[in-house]
C-alpha cells in the first residue's frame, strides 16, 4: 500500500480520497476546506496545513484542483509541493485545466527533477463516489504503470492516452463535444416539441442512427477515416436536409443557432466543389480551413 498525499477534497476530490482509504492506503489531504478535511480524517486520513506538509515521505501526491493556476500555486507556491517532494515520488495531476498550462507544469517539474503526469477523470461525481471512473492517464508507460495500482482504487477503467499531457487533451475533447453537443440536442428537442411530435418517438429513432450515436463512431469510421469520401448521403443532400430544418424552424420562431452555424460549414464545402462527395467529407473541409492538410504535407 501507497503513501499518498491528496490535495483538492472538492465533490470529485473527497469521494476518490475516500476510495484509495477504503483500498488500504495511507493518505495525507489537504483542502482549504477544513470540514472536507474532517470528513476524511474520520475515515482514516491524516491532517495536512499544507500542500508541503501533505507531500512529506509521500510516494505519491496527487492534485484535483479547479484550475491550473491553483495547480501551479499549489505545486510551486509558498508551502507548495515542492518544498518537500521526493524526487522518486510521482506527482498526478487529476484536475481539468487548459492542456498548455499542464504541458508547462510537467515541463516545470521536469527541469526540477521531479516527475509529473496528468489523469483527467471521466464520468460523475456518482461515478467518483462508486470508484468507477474513468480514468484517462497522459505519461509515459513507466508512469502510468507505476500508478495503475493507486489509480484504479478510483476508476474502473484506465486508457492511457498517449503520452504526457495527452491525458487532458482528450478530456477536453471529449467534453468539449458533449458540451456543444448538449446543445444542439436542446434545439432538436425544442424542434420537436414546435412540430407536435412526440419526444419518445425522436428518441427510439434516434437510438440508432448517427444523430443518437455520434459520428465518430458510426459514418467516419466506415467512410472519411478509411479514405472513402464517395457518396453513401451526399453534402448537397445533407445541406438540403437542414436548410429545411431551419426553414420550419423559422417559421415556428424556434431559434437554432447551432443549426445555423453548422449550415455554414456545409456552404464551405459546396463552395469547395465537395456537394457531391459523402456528409463525412466535412472533416475534411474543416481540416483544410484549419490548415492541416498543408501542414501535414510540408
Amino acid at each position: 500500500m501507497a503513501v499518498i498525499a491528496f490535495i483538492g477534497l472538492g465533490q470529485m476530490g473527497s469521494p476518490m480520497a475516500g476510495n484509495l482509504l477504503k483500498q488500504g492506503h495511507k493518505l495525507h489531504v489537504f483542502d482549504i476546506n477544513q470540514g472536507a478535511i474532517a470528513r476524511l480524517v474520520e475515515k482514516g486520513a491524516q491532517a495536512a496545513t499544507s500542500p508541503a506538509a501533505a507531500t512529506e515521505g509521500a510516494e505519491f501526491v496527487i492534485t484535483m484542483l479547479p484550475n491550473g493556476d491553483l495547480v501551479r500555486h499549489v505545486l510551486f507556491g509558498e508551502q507548495g509541493v515542492c518544498q518537500s517532494l521526493s524526487p522518486q515520488a510521482l506527482v498526478i495531476d487529476m484536475s481539468t485545466i487548459h492542456p498548455l498550462q499542464t504541458d508547462q507544469l510537467i515541463a516545470a517539474m521536469s527541469e526540477r527533477g521531479f516527475s509529473m503526469m496528468d489523469v483527467p477523470v471521466g464520468r460523475t461525481s456518482d461515478h467518483a463516489v462508486a470508484g468507477t471512473l474513468l480514468l484517462l492517464a497522459g505519461g509515459t508507460s513507466a508512469q502510468i504503470e507505476r500508478a495503475t495500482p493507486v489509480l484504479m482504487a478510483m476508476g474502473n477503467e484506465l486508457i492511457p492516452a498517449g503520452g504526457p499531457g495527452m491525458g487532458i487533451r482528450v478530456k477536453l475533447i471529449n467534453n468539449y463535444m458533449s458540451i456543444a453537443l448538449n446543445a444542439l440536442s436542446a434545439e432538436a428537442a425544442v424542434l420537436c416539441e414546435a412540430l407536435g411530435l412526440s419526444f419518445d418517438v425522436a428518441l427510439k429513432v434516434m437510438n440508432g442512427t448517427p444523430a443518437g450515436k455520434g459520428h465518430f463512431t458510426t459514418t467516419w469510421p466506415n467512410k472519411v477515416l478509411k479514405g472513402d469520401i464517395s457518396p453513401a448521403f451526399m453534402i448537397d443532400l445533407a445541406h438540403k436536409d437542414l436548410g429545411i430544418a431551419l426553414d420550419v424552424a423559422n417559421q415556428l420562431h424556434v431559434p437554432m443557432p447551432l443549426g445555423a452555424a453548422s449550415r455554414e460549414v456545409y456552404n464551405q464545402a459546396r463552395a469547395a466543389g465537395r456537394g457531391r462527395e459523402d456528409w463525412t467529407a466535412l472533416l475534411e473541409q474543416v481540416r483544410n480551413s484549419a490548415g492541416l492538410a498543408m501542414k501535414q504535407k510540408m
